[in-house]
């Protein structure tokens, strides 16, 4: 493996200027949001995971008697982490062969009178099918819970991503663009859930100073830190170091605790995030430039494919480019040679959820639910960053990796 020192993170994260860290300033995150967003109200959570946990509670008292949640095989599993905690049934939906996007035709067989909600997910700032699922889940009965968490900004046929189902999350996490070191954010159409989401936040969320002042000290150390001349202490020191043990599980960031703390987010780090936001919609329009360059030239590789939003009128975010290369040992040979090698390469997730050995048990009696489309593109994805400090050179010598490695493909 080509190492080196990281200077390179592996997503385009907002970098912070000092003085968005005054303690003094507006501290109405949630309506900066929403007007950002263009959404009736916005409601401000701990991290994205506590958010599906709000939501999903909301959803279970508004339909007891349903207690399966439909979410792709291939996302974060902290999802599942979410849906277990909540004490509801994940149920797994393989992926179609050609889009990046939940089976219509599993979907369809999963959906029943157990169904309480299906979650999409826009996966790394691409834009999912909302009303594939939205038709199934009205056909059962059931409720659409959009999973933003890594697409804010994202929107479709001029609106926000979050609003065509019923309720949206996104995630104010590191590496997801406006960040408060970790922070959740809910929305929903219907004044009725709005209000609902809002009592069960109230009714089972509550202050706790000692996640709050360690978030804050996150925040100030990636205030410090996200920058080229740090970022190999934090990013690439440990990133090595997983790749050494040969733990990718690691490397990739999906080593997650399976208890998800929940409290209230801070006076400091809101007022942190409002002053960011008046700069997030440039950082998305720059990045959606880069990626438009980087997609193209990408795009001229022979043998692997750059994935796109998987709906029509749709206008995704680009954290990432995601990639897919022919097959699973290109794959690995090009990660194994160059994740380290401060080109900006890295997995949006290692595994299917069901192929975690610490995840898979949460699945319970649904362990078995074919997802072998899903668990191919798990095997063939890799995720390009598409952070201003990856230059046009080393991008042109990543593409120049990847066309050595597929072309060795035998």
């Amino acid at each position: 493996m080509q190492v080196g020192r990281v200077t390179v993170p592996p997503t385009a994260g907002l970098p912070l200027c000092p003085a968005d860290l005054l303690p003094w300033g507006d501290a109405n995150l949630a309506d900066a949001l929403a007007t950002w967003l263009e959404v009736p109200e916005a409601q401000l959570e701990c991290s994205g995971t506590s958010a599906l946990m709000v939501a999903l509670r909301t959803l279970q008292r508004l339909s007891p008697t349903r207690r399966e949640v439909i979410v792709p095989a291939y996302t974060c599993p902290l999802v599942v982490i979410a849906i277990s905690q909540c004490g509801l049934q994940p149920r797994l939906c393989d992926l179609s062969p050609g889009i990046l996007d939940m089976d219509e035709h599993m979907l369809r067989g999963l959906c029943s009178e157990r169904t309480l909600a299906i979650v999409p997910t826009h996966l790394c700032g691409r834009v999912a099918d909302v009303q594939m699922a939205l038709h199934f889940a009205r056909l059962a009965g059931a409720y659409v819970i959009e999973d933003a968490a890594q697409a804010l900004g994202a929107r479709i046929n001029g609106q926000s991503v979050g609003m065509q189902g019923d309720v949206g999350l996104f995630s104010l996490a590191v590496g997801k663009g406006l960040t408060t070191y970790e922070g959740g954010v809910l929305v929903a159409r219907d004044a009725a859930i709005r209000s609902s989401l809002y009592a069960m936040h109230h009714r089972t969320v509550g202050y706790s100073l000692g996640w709050e002042l360690l978030r804050s000290a996150e925040l100030l150390g990636y205030a410090a830190a996200y920058r080229p001349s740090a970022l190999d202490r934090v990013y690439g020191a440990p990133l090595r170091k997983s790749l050494a043990r040969n733990d990718w599980i690691g490397a990739a960031g999906d080593d997650f605790n399976t208890v998800i703390p929940q409290h209230k987010l801070g006076t400091w780090r809101r007022r942190v995030g409002v002053r960011a936001l008046k700069r997030l919609t440039m950082h998305l329009h720059k990045a959606q430039q880069r990626a438009e360059r980087r997609v193209a030239q990408l795009s001229l590789i022979p043998g692997i494919e750059v994935i796109h939003d998987p709906t029509p009128n749709a206008q995704g975010t680009w954290p990432v480019i995601l990639v897919r290369m022919p097959h699973q040992t290109s794959r690995d040979a090009l990660m194994r040679e160059h994740w380290a090698s401060n080109l900006g390469l890295s997995l949006p997730f290692v595994n299917i959820i069901s192929d975690y050995e610490r995840y898979a048990p949460l699945l319970g009696r649904d362990f078995s639910d074919s997802v072998m489309i899903a668990r191919n593109w798990a095997q063939r994805l890799v995720s390009v960053s598409n952070s201003e400090w990856l230059t046009d050179a080393q991008f042109d010598r990543l593409c120049g990796h990847i066309s050595e490695t597929v072309a060795r493909e035998p």
